[in-house]
């Protein structure tokens, strides 16, 4: 076998791995909280928000300014995770290679 068909079949092999380790990161979800666990905050792998749980305690008409800082620090919180959690992932895959225009 020639060089040039083992590296086209080692690329093969990657391109197929990076495509399941893309679908297994858009399937992953992070969780992420704020205010001691008041506001949780579910995304997934695509950065997309799945779920914001809210404690009732917290909601209160006098103090709406609390309540959305709390779920801005959660949502926050839990976009960092996701792209955390993609990175690691993707990192993996590379051997801790940065290559341009992967997660």
């Amino acid at each position: 076998m020639t060089m040039n068909r083992k590296m086209m079949r080692q690329a093969q092999q990657l391109q197929r791995q990076m495509e399941e380790l893309q679908n297994e990161i858009e399937a992953s979800t992070v969780e992420a909280s704020a205010g001691g666990g008041v506001v949780k905050v579910v995304a997934n792998g695509k950065l997309l928000i799945e779920s914001i749980s809210i404690d009732p305690e917290v909601v209160s008409p006098d103090d709406v300014e609390m309540l959305e800082d709390l779920v801005a620090a959660a949502v926050n919180e839990a976009m960092a995770k996701a792209q955390q959690m993609a990175s690691d992932k993707m990192a993996q895959l590379t051997g801790g290679l940065n290559i341009p225009g992967l997660v």
